[in-house]
């Protein structure tokens, strides 16, 4: 009897000893992402995610980013049916979140309350720009205005001053000088296109496109390509390109420029845990660091701007974080000024099928006549 009490006693102990290394482990190992985000801003914020989680619980993370189109990583996503391949999803339109939300393929989010609350419910007039879900499936991680890209040389040489509106792009002596993603491509082309009919009607609105699309010398295939195609001076300007696309484009030191117009779009670039995650410990503890300091240190020096009004940024003289003050023409924060948003979500979500088919008929399939036109 006493044996197998000594026995028992050791067992316990050693179980005691071992459970919370193994049962109770802070974060899995491995952690994956699906996101429309580019790899200049998932690779370096997951590189230091791995890092940090080495430093804090000695956990060596493998981390990976399937890329992949808002439309069809959200596609993708209903298909797996809450058995998905990956841990989270990153980036996009706020309202996708919203309906993967309420087919269950979203974990609510389990983050600590001053975490959460440090990201403000809303930014913008008219319209807000919700920056966090209500519910708490989801909640932005950055702010980055979708705007245009100029290539400064080329524009002199054309006799065109530098652009400051979405209007500009419509100067005669622009025609075949400009670059952009069709929407039917681009989830950031689809709402910059959407900012305009809204701002114009459909009459008016759809009449701007059309002249846009007569200026236009290139659809690129991706977004990603059009401040490329500027920064090289193949083209004097771009429309509709995240401000962090174009930044990666100023840190190879070309000579590119980018403006956000007065109704420019800001996304928060959302994420959530999904539903089914097999990493969710490690997916949830990315969401923390992304909206930590550290995180959004991180971010910002990328070309976009923090969530929160706790952070701004800044960094030493010279340093990539003030090259990005530089470029997006001195700002710091979207919360040091009046924001103006006039995209309704809700309303583009509904006709964002219409809108694409649209924009195939009357300016993708008939280019050749509009540049005839205009």
């Amino acid at each position: 009897m006493y044996r197998k009490f000594t026995i028992l006693a050791a067992a316990l102990f050693l179980l005691q000893a071992a459970g919370p290394g193994v049962a109770q482990a802070p974060i899995e190992e491995e952690l994956n992402l699906i996101t429309p985000v580019a790899k200049t801003l998932t690779d370096p914020t997951l590189a230091d995610f791995a890092k940090y989680a080495k430093e804090k619980w000695n956990i060596t993370v493998k981390t990976s980013a399937l890329a992949a189109g808002t439309p069809v990583a959200y596609g993708q996503i209903v298909e797996w049916k809450g058995r998905p391949q990956v841990d989270i999803f990153w980036g996009g339109e706020s309202a996708l979140f919203d309906k993967l939300a309420e087919q269950n393929l979203l974990a609510k989010l389990t983050l600590p309350k001053d975490v959460i609350d440090a990201v403000p419910v809303s930014i913008g007039k008219p319209m807000p720009i919700p920056l966090k879900d209500p519910k708490g499936f989801w909640t932005g991680t950055v702010l980055e205005p979708y705007g245009l890209v100029y290539h400064p040389k080329v524009l002199a040489r054309l006799g065109v001053p530098e652009p400051k509106d979405w209007d500009d792009l419509l100067n005669p002596k622009l025609k075949g000088h400009i670059a952009q993603c069709a929407p039917t491509r681009s989830s950031s082309s689809h709402a910059t296109y959407e900012v305009i009919l809204q701002r114009d009607g459909d009459d008016k609105g759809w009449e701007w496109i059309r002249h846009l699309g007569g200026n236009t010398g290139l659809f690129t295939a991706r977004s990603r390509d059009v401040p490329s195609v500027v920064a090289k001076g193949e083209f004097a300007a771009g429309f509709a390109v995240p401000s962090y696309m174009a930044f990666e484009d100023r840190l190879a030191g070309f000579d590119i420029k980018f403006v956000a117009p007065k109704t420019a779009w800001i996304t928060p670039e959302p994420i959530a845990v999904l539903a089914g995650a097999r990493h969710p410990k490690a997916a949830m503890m990315f969401i923390e660091y992304l909206l930590s300091e550290r995180g959004q240190r991180v971010a910002m020096e990328r070309g976009v701007f923090p969530i929160t009004p706790k952070y701004r940024v800044q960094g030493a003289p010279g340093s990539t974080a003030e090259m990005a003050v530089e470029f997006t023409g001195g700002m710091r924060s979207y919360f040091d000024r009046e924001v103006t948003n006039i995209y309704e979500d809700d309303k583009a979500q509904k006709r964002y099928a219409e809108v694409n088919e649209k924009f195939r008929k009357e300016v993708e399939s008939v280019i050749e006549d509009l540049k005839k036109k205009y």
